[in-house]
C-alpha cells in the first residue's frame, strides 16, 4: 500500500475546475428540472449560509475588519472572490460608498451555462449574501446597489455598497439602478493583499477551497429544502453529467497517466488520506465534508454515494465498458473496477 502524494497546484485547479462545474451544473438543473423558484430559492439559501459561515471570519482573515463598513465589504468581495479564481475589480468613492466589479466571463456561470441563467437566480446570491453583510456587521444602515447583472446582458456584475442615513427595511437591502455605474479603474492600482502573509502555496490551496466550499455548502442546503433522497438524487445525477464531462479537461490539467492515477491525484488535490492498492485505492475518511452536518448516518452514506457519481462519471468517459464500486466500511472508502483493472 503507497501513500498518494499531493499533486499540488495543477491538482488544485483540476479540483476547482470540476467542483465550479458541478455547483453551476447544479443550479442548470434546478431552473430546468424544478423551475426558476426552486433554483432562486436554493442559490438564496446556499449563499445566506455561505455568508453565515466565512463573511465576519473572513474580514479578520484578510485584514478588513478595522475599515469604514462600506470599503470593508466592497474590499471583501474584491479579494475573497479573486482568490479563488473570480475577476473582480474595486473602486472606493468615500468612507460610505465602495464599488465591487465581477467583470466577464461570470465563474459562477461558466461558458455558455450564463444564457440559461434567469435574472431572479442570479438576484438571489444578491439578496443572500451581498444585503446580509450590514445585519452581520450590526449596521442596519448599510446596503447594496446592484447597477448591473451580467445575465441581463449587461458588461459584468457590479453594485456598491452605501450607508444610509437611516437603518434600512429588509426589502431595502438590495436596492437596483440601472442607470449608475462603476468608474473605470485602472487594474495596475486595484489593492493587492500582502505578499508575505499570502504566499504562493497559501494562494494556490485558496483558489482550490474556494470552489471546494460551494459543495460543503450545497448538499446540505439541498437536502434541507428538497428533502434528502430527492436533493442527494439530482446532486447525483448532476455530478455524474459533470463526470462525464469534465474528464478530459480535468485529466489533462492534473497530469494523470492513468484513471488509477487520475482518481489518486484528485482525491489527494482536495485533501483525502489516500492509499494506492494493487487493486484499487483506499481512502481514510472524507475531509471535502468534515464538520458538515448532513444528518444521520444513513444521509450521509447517501451524499457519499452522490460524490461518489462524479467519480464514476469521470470512468465512463475513461472507458464506457467499466464500472467503478466504492465500499464503505466505517471511515475507510474502498474503490475498485470489479472484474476490470483501472489502467
Amino acid at each position: 500500500m503507497t501513500q498518494v502524494s499531493d499533486p499540488g497546484p495543477p491538482g488544485y485547479r483540476a479540483v476547482a475546475t470540476l467542483y465550479n462545474a458541478w455547483m453551476t451544473g447544479l443550479v442548470l438543473s434546478l431552473v430546468s428540472r424544478h423551475g426558476a423558484a426552486v433554483a432562486r430559492e436554493f442559490v438564496f439559501r446556499h449563499f445566506r449560509q455561505q455568508h453565515l459561515e466565512k463573511f465576519l471570519p473572513g474580514l479578520k482573515k484578510l485584514g478588513l475588519d478595522g475599515l469604514p463598513h462600506a470599503v470593508a465589504c466592497a474590499l471583501y468581495h474584491y479579494h475573497s472572490n479573486a482568490l479563488g479564481g473570480v475577476k473582480t475589480e474595486f473602486h472606493k468613492e468615500s468612507d460610505r460608498k465602495a464599488w465591487v466589479r465581477y467583470p466577464p466571463p461570470r465563474w459562477i456561470w461558466r461558458g455558455a451555462a450564463i444564457c440559461a441563467i434567469p435574472r431572479e437566480v442570479n438576484e438571489a446570491m444578491l439578496h443572500g449574501w451581498h444585503g446580509h453583510n450590514g445585519v452581520s456587521l450590526g449596521n442596519p444602515r448599510l446596503g447594496f446597489v446592484c447597477t448591473g447583472q451580467t445575465v441581463n446582458g449587461d458588461p459584468g456584475l457590479e453594485g456598491y455598497y452605501y450607508e444610509y442615513d437611516h437603518p434600512l427595511a429588509e426589502n431595502e437591502r438590495v436596492r437596483f439602478a440601472r442607470g449608475e455605474c462603476m468608474p473605470p479603474v485602472d487594474s495596475e492600482t486595484l489593492p493587492r493583499l500582502d505578499a508575505a502573509r499570502w504566499p504562493p502555496e497559501r494562494l494556490h490551496k485558496t483558489y482550490r477551497s474556494y470552489a471546494m466550499e460551494y459543495v460543503r455548502t450545497f448538499m446540505p442546503v439541498l437536502a434541507e429544502q428538497l428533502g434528502s433522497m430527492m436533493a442527494m438524487a439530482e446532486i447525483a445525477r448532476t455530478a455524474r453529467l459533470i463526470g462525464l464531462q469534465y474528464f478530459e479537461e480535468t485529466y489533462a490539467q492534473v497530469g494523470a497517466a492513468s484513471f488509477t492515477d487520475y482518481l489518486a491525484r484528485m482525491l489527494a488535490a482536495q485533501g483525502e488520506d489516500v492509499r494506492l492498492e494493487a487493486d484499487g485505492l483506499q481512502q481514510r475518511g472524507w475531509r471535502l465534508m468534515e464538520g458538515v452536518s448532513l444528518g444521520h448516518a444513513a444521509a450521509r452514506y447517501s451524499a457519499l454515494l452522490a460524490w461518489g457519481e462524479l467519480w464514476r462519471g469521470a470512468l465512463g468517459a475513461f472507458d464506457r465498458r467499466l464500472k467503478l464500486s466504492i465500499d464503505v466500511a466505517g471511515e475507510t472508502i474502498t474503490w475498485k473496477v470489479p472484474g476490470g483493472e483501472i489502467r
